[in-house]
């Protein structure tokens, strides 16, 4: 099994991303599963071609994006993605889309097809704060949780993929008074606990138990 984590560079105010920070420190291999590493802009516009030549380069089982969502507490699996960006700052190129659809062939909404409640409960269970959540928002974070999706829908119907946030590290909200954060070593904890349960739940279904919470 061949799993594709990607992790978004630093946007905004922010010289760093715990995004890439944590998917560039992961094991190269999880469960028995080859964990493949990618850096992505965050830029609406090239975020999903350079995803897309990863896929058709690696032929990957599975995708997992992973981005920042600062003001979290968790390590937040994500349900579904939404065909719409709507950016509250620029991204990295300078753009800012408002009420744009991202595709107008594309559904209006895509699930995940991982195993989002066994991915938040292991997570939990490596000692790490974890919980589904129920949007991703409309930033570049849910664009690319949608152009893979949508990338699934059109052309690679065989892969499995997803999204989870992650907090802010500590040394993001030193001049953000009351802003949770968590370390790098949990989020690399909880990330590897999370596609420990990808490749344990692989062909099984998820978990019949209640992981979330109402975001």
């Amino acid at each position: 099994m061949k799993i594709l984590v990607t992790g978004f560079d630093p946007f905004g105010d922010d010289k760093i991303n715990p995004a890439i920070e944590a998917v560039k420190r992961l094991p190269d291999e999880i469960g028995g599963a080859k964990i493949v590493k990618l850096e992505i802009p965050t830029k609406f516009n090239v975020s999903a071609e350079v995803v897309h030549d990863a896929i058709v380069k690696e032929k990957p089982d599975y995708v997992l994006s992973i981005g920042q969502a600062g003001g979290r507490y968790e390590l937040t699996p994500e349900r579904v993605a939404i065909n719409l960006d709507d950016g509250r700052i620029k991204d990295n190129a300078g753009y800012q889309p408002l009420n744009h659809t991202i595709h107008e062939d594309g559904e209006n909404a895509y699930f995940t097809q991982l195993p989002i409640k066994a991915m938040a409960k292991a997570i939990r269970e490596a000692g790490v704060p974890a919980a589904v959540s129920n949007t991703a928002g409309t930033y570049v974070c849910n664009h690319i949780f949608y152009q893979v999706q949508y990338m699934r829908d059109k052309e690679f119907p065989t892969i499995k993929a997803g999204f989870m946030h992650i907090p802010f590290l500590p040394e993001q909200v030193v001049a953000r008074p009351e802003t949770p954060a968590l370390s790098l070593e949990d989020d690399i904890k909880g990330i590897t606990a999370a596609i420990a349960a990808i490749v344990a739940h692989d062909g099984k279904g998820d978990l019949e138990t209640v992981e979330g919470k109402n975001h």
